[in-house]
């Protein structure tokens, strides 16, 4: 799977991939507080993102709910 990242001058950065249904998800990571955006395209244009604001400690819990303790597990 790629991961697309774009660095978005004076904001953070953009990590983005396309699930095997053709929709684009991802994440900002904003360079100051924290902040983290969950993004998924509109599936009626491809050209805009939809976006949900977590605070930290909610994309530390969501990361969790989606695995990543598994997968650090394995990769140990």
């Amino acid at each position: 799977m790629d991961i697309e990242r774009t660095t978005l001058p004076g904001i953070g950065t953009r990590h983005v991939f396309t699930t095997a249904q053709g929709r684009r998800i991802g994440i900002v990571e904003y360079q100051a507080g924290g902040r983290r955006d969950v993004v998924l395209d509109d599936a009626d244009d491809p050209d805009r993102m939809v976006s949900l604001t977590l605070t930290r400690v909610e994309a530390t819990a969501l990361a969790a709910l989606l695995g990543f303790p598994e997968l650090v597990a394995r990769a140990a």
